[in-house]
Parts: C-alpha cells; structure tokens; sequence
C-alpha cells in the first residue's frame, strides 16, 4: 500500500485552512483543494491516515461533476479542472504532491448549512424516528419503518455547518428558513433533492443503492450578478451511505461501501468520540480502501 499523504505543505501557496480532510490554498481567482489521505468519524480527525483515499476521493467527486453537468438541467457546480497541467504556474510547481488528489475550483461564498437528503432510514435519521416515534426533523413518516427502510419519498434533513470540531445539529426546513431565508432554503432544498433523484438512479446501474448523501452550495459572482453552485465534494463515500442494493431489506443495513465501515468500528470501542480518536487497525484500513475502490468501479469513474 501506497504511503499516506496527512497534510500538505505547499512552498509559496497561501493555505487558506485544512478541513478534516481537505487542504484548501488560495490562489487568486481560484482555490487550490487538496484531498488528503485523513479520515473522520463523529467530526473527529482520527491519527491513522487510509492511503490512496485522497485520489478516491477525487476521482469520485470528479466523475459526478462530469456526469451532472451533463443533465437536461445542467447542475452548475465549482470544479473547473483537475489536471494539473492547467493549474496556475504556481501550482504546477507542486505536481508531485497534488497530482491525482486535487482540484482547482471557483471562489464561492458558501451556504453555511448541510443539505442531506435520505432517500431510505439509517443512522440519525433511524434513531431519530424511533425516540419520536415517526418524525425525523419536521418529516412525519409512516409508522412501522425498520432500520434501512426505503422512504416514500426523499427527504430533506439540512444541518448546520460546524466549525472547530463541533458537531452539525439537526435543522428543520423551517429552521432553515429562519437562518438563510425562506427563498433560498426552498432553492437548496429543491436542488438537493433534483441531485439526489438523479444520482440514485445512476448508483443503482452500478448494483448500489444511494441511502443518503449531503450537498453544500455556495454563491460565486460571474458577470456581475451572484448564482448559486454546488461546492466541496460530492456523491463520495465519505459523505454518502452507499449499499449493495443485492442485500438490501427491510430490518438490517446491507454491506456498505463508504466510511460507515470505520464509524462501526469505532463504535465497538469504548471511546466517547471526542478527541483525540483511536488509532485504527491495518485490517479496517485495507477494508476501508477496498470499499472506496469498489464505489468508484461500480460508478464507471
């Protein structure tokens, strides 16, 4: 296995911060994203990097932005190159270090909230509706639903957007209406959930079923007015729950190929998911690779 990149140094680029597991450097009109080979789990950075997940990671998100840009309603989206070659001087000077493993992006002024969609009733969302008894966040559901339930209809269940290791809470529509504007939460919801229809439709050719996934979007100013794209990542297994639909039932989750894989580990251990995180074993490095792998062939990346 390939030797892990922790973080990135970049001699005469001006780092504009270090996500949990993006480096982001500013290089005038554009940003630098430098996907690096961390991993989180529960908004912890944990001290053993998963070599290769960096270029997994943006070979996925590039795959998807490819394929969005391609819909009868293009999804105008932040990416604008991964090819170094067509990186400001300034950056090609560091192909080594970023080559496979990076973008270079429009500067957007982000939307300060986590558009999640959930397309089936897993993680947070499940235990939300069980203490509830039917509701997930302002979504009344059926009763009787288990665990990995398929939903009637996808819904919209944002966060806020933590920073400094906090966690993201829970909002309701009309919470997110309050914070960002009831015209512009509807368009963030509206697009999240036109994304998310559309990618589950492509996930499924490839054997997998797309539990859920978030967006984020920002404002970019082009000609003299602001619209709004998506940013950051996209459709990855490290912000998706993707399943093998061959599995999948009612009751119990099916093999997952995404970051769940670790986040089951950890909670076999008696760690009370603050920092600083476990060191994670070589078995459930290599498994999580391989499930990273597996998500960009079955999606043709």
């Amino acid at each position: 296995m390939p030797n892990a990149v922790v973080e990135t140094s970049l001699e005469g680029l001006k780092l504009l911060w270090r996500g949990k597991v993006r480096d982001v450097y500013d290089l005038g009109e554009r940003l630098l994203v430098v996907a690096t080979d961390r991993i989180s789990a529960f908004d912890v950075v944990l001290p053993t990097p998963v070599p290769e997940k960096g270029k997994l990671l943006t070979q996925v998100s590039a795959s998807w932005f490819k394929r969005l840009s391609s819909m009868p309603v293009p999804v105008e989206h932040h990416l604008v190159s991964t090819d170094v070659s067509a990186y400001p001087e300034e950056a090609r000077r560091h192909r080594a270090a970023i080559e496979g493993r990076s973008m270079l992006v429009k500067k957007a002024r982000r939307v300060d909230v986590e558009c999640v969609v959930r397309g089936y009733l897993a993680g947070s969302a499940f235990k939300e509706y069980r203490k509830t008894g039917g509701r997930v966040w302002g979504h009344a559901l059926p009763a009787g639903l288990e665990e990995a339930s398929e939903l009637p209809e996808p819904i919209f269940t944002p966060t806020t957007k933590a920073e400094g290791g906090a966690h993201d809470e829970p909002l309701t529509f009309e919470e997110t209406a309050s914070q960002v504007g009831p015209e512009l939460a509807a368009r963030l919801r509206d697009e999240s959930l036109r994304i998310y229809r559309s990618a589950r439709e492509i996930c499924a050719r490839g054997g997998l079923l797309l539990a859920d996934t978030k967006f984020e979007f920002g404002f970019v100013r082009e000609g003299g007015a602001e619209r709004l794209i998506l940013i950051d990542e996209v459709l990855t297994p490290d912000s998706s729950r993707f399943w093998e639909a061959s599995s999948w039932k009612p009751g119990r989750v099916p093999e997952n190929f995404d970051k769940q894989f670790v986040r089951d580990y950890l909670e076999s251990l008696r760690w009370d998911k603050r920092p600083p995180g476990p060191e994670l074993p070589g078995e459930v490095v290599r498994r999580t690779v391989e499930r990273y792998r597996e998500v960009l062939k079955r999606l043709g990346a």
